[in-house]
């Protein structure tokens, strides 16, 4: 019975030889990737400095553009106030001609009877004119 004694020690022995192999074994390659892990993690670091970096001058880069879209928005004001100022002068332009169009046009209204009757005074004169002168060439003696 001593002999079933050694030999359980023995087996018990073996077995825990074979347990601590194995879990010698299972710690070396939870090791190397806890490794991997850290080095990943260092690459991942890095690359989110790398795109902190990036994304700092971008930053920047648009906070230029908005200023320089700013300062070319006022200049612009400038000129879109002139245009408004040509446009408002052409209104008043445009408005001044109607107005002295209209005159003329009511002038022209007002005065069409006495220019009709200069019309016929003048039409009555040259055909004086053209009696005169026939009666002058049909009687020469007369002059």
């Amino acid at each position: 019975m001593i002999i079933i004694l050694y030999l359980a020690v023995a087996v018990i022995a073996v077995a825990f030889a074979v347990l601590v192999y194995f879990l010698a074994q299972t710690l070396s390659a939870a090791q190397k990737t806890m490794e991997d892990a850290a080095s990943t993690l260092e690459d991942v670091q890095e690359q989110m400095k790398g795109i902190s970096e990036e994304t700092t001058e971008l930053l920047h880069r648009t906070n230029l553009l908005a200023v320089d879209l700013q300062r070319k928005s006022k200049s612009l004001n400038s000129v879109f106030d002139a245009i408004e100022g040509f446009g408002e002068s052409l209104g008043t332009i445009n408005t001044s001609v109607k107005r002295v169009t209209a005159s003329i046009e009511n002038k022209g209204v007002e005065h069409s009877g006495k220019i009709a009757q200069g019309v016929q005074w003048g039409k009555a004169a040259i055909d004086l004119v053209q009696r005169w002168k026939n009666a002058r060439k049909s009687d020469p003696e007369k002059d």
